[in-house]
């Protein structure tokens, strides 16, 4: 290969846009630019009492044209005319209503200040009740059930639920909205220029894993389920998609318009998009058997195995199993938590609440003065609490913790259910909590290691990427005392935008598959952390009480 072919890699998390330029010849990062959304920044169209999380288009807009001027300015002006290929992963499932010309309803005057014609972030959980019917009438309606491929349990982060609840909540939007896109898909399509709903190319990736889309029923749930559902939802099935594409494939290439925007030729070829959990897995060099854990805000946990091994097995309570969701060839397997690095922001936040609220009415100090201190004690308090939790030995508190803040992604989706801490005791002061607050987190990742395990699925080892893993010693270490298994922490600090370039690379035709692009792009892993066998057996009795604490708030407290 030419060592001057560079590809682009863009990952839209949650608060933010990263780009990575990155020569596909070795894996060399050339650059990288990060944009964080403004009107997300700012709690624009979210009520989060609501559990109503919204995104705005023109935040993701905004954050792809600047985070690749950026690259490319970083990296030279001479670069551009030698980059090949372009793909992005996304959140999700992070849904959009969009009219006949595939243009997001938010970015028409009509709505563009209308929460409901926004993208639906992943951890919107609005549409809790429109999932809960999903799940009782894919079980007894007497057709297929379309949601054996999604672990069996169907959950308000997705695609059909999401959509249900807005045509009930907003008659405007239901009147408007010609058919739903993805975040994955509708930036290839922006990007290849696109002007009809039905020529966006649709990820396997998002179609699978969220939207109850299976080759053996023939693409999505059938007609006749969906007006069961909701008469609402008749003709819709037709105006959405039928046929999905893995990320090996092309969406296109790039528009004259984006080019002269970007800073781009106009040969870029644009590479079908997907979550970014998947590519992360991808960017983290994941192979089959090995479960990559992608923490940050929440966790998604991604494993990949041979379609032979699995042997038609439906592995109970995760968020899919989708032929070539990851890797073509392979079956992509998906769990996660809810809330994980969200957790401890929480924590934090509760604590923060007297400095932020109260001390601006002290007369002692100037309003300068009080905004370094809160600053400053912001900055300090995650690791002071680390440094104090570090010192307690497992068993040496009393409290217990349950980790579902934001609900319960799996094993078995339920977003009814909240957090508890119980056996608080005067002496419970923050740095025990914080303690709790770990372990519960690590407990949470436990139960979907044994639920593969159980279901006859065996992982070989662990490895993480994202924000925590790179951060927090403390975290990884209980967590690997918890697992009791060895976890890799993957070098790249942006793996999920690495996993985009490597499939930039396969869809621009620079590497033939991903086992050469993998062998070429990746970065290995930075450190492994080894389970304390000791606090490992000390944590195991204290995992049985997360279980009982668990069955008991969810059968007891959530009838």
């Amino acid at each position: 290969m030419n060592s001057r072919q560079y590809v682009i890699g863009v990952d839209y998390g949650t608060d933010s846009v990263r780009s990575i330029l990155v020569n596909a010849a070795n894996g060399e990062e050339l650059a990288e630019s990060a944009f964080y959304y403004p009107r997300w920044g700012t709690g624009k169209f979210c009520v989060p009492a609501n559990n109503q999380f919204r995104q705005h288009p023109l935040d993701y807009i905004d954050g792809l044209v600047f985070t690749i001027h950026e690259i490319i300015k970083n990296a030279g002006s001479e670069v551009a005319r030698h980059i090949k290929a372009i793909s992005v992963d996304t959140t999700g499932s992070t849904p959009v209503a969009v009219n006949e010309k595939g243009i997001p309803l938010s970015l028409t005057e009509e709505f563009k200040e209308n929460p409901n014609a926004m993208f639906l972030l992943w951890k919107d959980h609005t549409a809790v009740k429109e999932a809960d019917e999903i799940n009782k009438i894919a079980q007894s309606w007497g057709g297929i059930d379309y949601t054996m491929y999604e672990g069996g349990v169907y959950s308000s982060e997705w695609f059909w639920a999401k959509i249900l609840h807005v045509l009930r909540e907003d008659k405007k939007v239901r009147e408007a909205a010609y058919s739903w896109v993805e975040h994955c898909d509708w930036i290839p399509a922006l990007l290849t220029g696109v002007t009809t709903a039905g020529d966006i190319r649709r990820s396997r990736c998002a179609a699978g894993h969220k939207a109850m889309w299976h080759e053996s029923w023939n693409g999505l749930p059938s007609e006749e389920f969906l007006i069961k559902l909701d008469p609402l939802l008749k003709g819709l099935r037709k105006r959405l998609y039928q046929d999905t594409y893995t990320v090996d494939k092309q969406a296109g290439g790039i528009s004259k318009e984006w080019a002269e925007k970007l800073g781009l030729t106009d040969k870029v070829i644009v590479g079908i998009g997907a979550f970014d959990a998947h590519l992360g897995a991808l960017g983290a060099e994941i192979k089959p058997y090995y479960l990559c854990k992608v923490m940050g805000t929440s966790t998604c946990d991604m494993l990949i195995a041979p379609k032979e091994d699995l042997n038609n097995k439906l592995v109970k309570g995760i968020c899919g199993q989708v032929d070539g969701s990851i890797i073509p060839g392979l079956v992509g397997l998906e769990a996660g938590q809810s809330a994980f690095g969200d957790v401890y922001a929480w924590f934090k936040e509760l604590l923060l609440w007297p400095l932020q609220n109260l001390l601006k009415f002290s007369d002692q100090i100037d309003e300068s003065t009080r905004d370094k201190i809160v600053k400053e004690i912001s900055d300090r308090l995650i690791p002071q609490l680390t440094a104090e939790a570090e010192k307690l030995a497992p068993e040496e508190t009393g409290e217990l913790a349950l980790d579902w803040l934001n609900g319960r992604r799996t094993p078995d989706a339920n977003q009814n259910l909240k957090g508890a801490i119980t056996g608080l005791s005067l002496g419970s002061d923050a740095p025990r909590i914080f303690k709790t607050l770990v372990e519960a987190t690590a407990f949470g990742a436990k139960a979907i290691v044994e639920r593969f395990i159980n279901e006859g699925v065996k992982i070989e080892g662990i490895i993480a990427i994202g924000g925590v893993a790179k951060k927090s010693d403390y975290i990884m270490q209980v967590m690997a005392d918890v697992l009791n298994k060895p976890i890799l922490v993957a070098r790249s600090e942006q793996a999920c935008a690495l996993g985009s370039a490597m499939a930039a690379a396969v869809a621009g035709g620079l590497h033939m598959n991903f086992v050469e692009g993998k062998n070429a792009m990746g970065s290995g892993f930075e450190k492994e952390y080894l389970p304390n066998v000791a606090r490992s057996k000390k944590y195991e009795a204290l995992y049985s009480d997360y279980l009982k604490l668990g069955n008991f708030i969810e059968n007891e407290l959530t009838k």
